[in-house]
């Protein structure tokens, strides 16, 4: 097998993973506000299964990594929660929103640190595969927090501002979310013509800052 080719298979795994971290992420930190349906519904698991999603975990990490498309992103399937169980109603939401992000840019940060030791102590191949690690989470975190329906920064604004203006963003968000995956399709396509290039400067800066380099 070729090393490119091995190496969009391995980037395309880590992401699948990242993606569902990043989705258990949410359920635990609505399960710790008080609301169980995650945790019900069997979602409080690091096993793919329950998670996986054809389209967003396969398909589309699969196209992005294989096409160099300038941005990794993916999605499984949405961990249920109820925000009316959530104790803090106040910031409950914008807390559960943005505990994917934060868990994909620690995973980002901690990679980075085996990456850099890894390289001074002379193990290339372990620092390559820190590096990739850190890079796909480090998209994902970033891109998720560009605020814009249904992407999580878009919760997370949501779950700050006061809330006539909040309940206003949810009826935009309801409105981007009834268009389903062909609303997430155009998102990603005007995204990839018209952004993905500074974007992808802009967290290759963070990321070889990261690295040290």
């Amino acid at each position: 097998m070729q090393p490119e080719l091995l190496l969009s298979i391995f980037s395309i795994v880590i992401l699948i993973f990242s993606v569902i971290i990043h989705e258990v992420a949410h359920g635990y930190a609505a399960n710790a506000l008080g609301d169980q349906t995650a945790k019900r519904a069997g979602r409080l698991t690091l096993n793919p299964i329950p998670h996986i999603d054809l389209v967003g975990s396969i398909i589309v990490p699969a196209t992005l990594v294989l096409l160099q498309a300038g941005i990794m992103f993916g999605w499984a399937k949405p961990v249920p929660y109820n925000p009316y169980n959530l104790k803090n109603q106040r910031w409950g939401e914008a807390i559960v929103a943005g505990a994917g992000v934060a868990t994909n840019l620690l995973i980002a940060v901690l990679f980075a640190f085996i990456a850099r030791y890894a390289f001074g102590a002379g193990e290339v191949a372990l620092g390559e595969i820190a590096a990739i690690v850190c890079l796909m989470n480090l998209f994902l975190g970033i891109f998720n927090l560009i605020p814009i329906p249904p992407l999580d920064g878009f919760g997370v604004l949501r779950g700050i501002l006061p809330f006539k203006w909040g309940m206003a963003l949810r009826d935009i968000e309801d409105r981007v979310q009834a268009g389903g995956i062909i609303s997430l399709i155009a998102i990603l396509l005007i995204f990839t013509q018209f952004l993905a290039e500074p974007f992808y400067a802009f967290v290759m800066r963070i990321f070889m800052l990261l690295l040290g380099q």
